[in-house]
């Protein structure tokens, strides 16, 4: 099972901007649908953004626009841009790989990252 790293999390004012990091130390994860759920408290998890084959990319409506997807396969490593924070978006940050779209599932976890946005 692949292992994945996030880093970048942390506390942050409402409209500013983070950039959430996940690597994959060892693996090769580059023809993989990569990407980021977050969940909430008292919340179900969301599937926030993935990118996969070619780049090819999925956005959550309630984050599209405000947050860029990602990926240095280089570096194994994938990244979340996230710009005009809001309160809504504090939650643990998930990376994940093998990612089903249709069904919001994946096969491999990161052990997540806190985005607090204060008001």
């Amino acid at each position: 099972q692949a292992q994945l790293e996030e880093s970048g999390g942390g506390l942050v004012q409402a409209g500013g901007s983070l950039r959430l990091s996940c690597a994959a130390p060892g693996r090769t994860l580059s023809n993989r649908n990569r990407g980021w759920f977050r969940q909430a408290p008292g919340k179900e998890r969301e599937l926030v953004a993935t990118i996969g084959w070619r780049d090819t990319t999925y956005y959550a409506d309630s984050m599209k626009g405000r947050v860029t997807i990602s990926s240095d396969n280089a570096k194994n490593t994938v990244y979340l841009q996230m710009n005009s924070l809001k309160p809504e978006d504090t939650a643990v940050y998930y990376c994940a790989a093998d990612i089903q779209v249709a069904t919001k599932s994946a096969k491999h976890w990161g052990r997540g990252t806190q985005v607090t946005v204060s008001s």
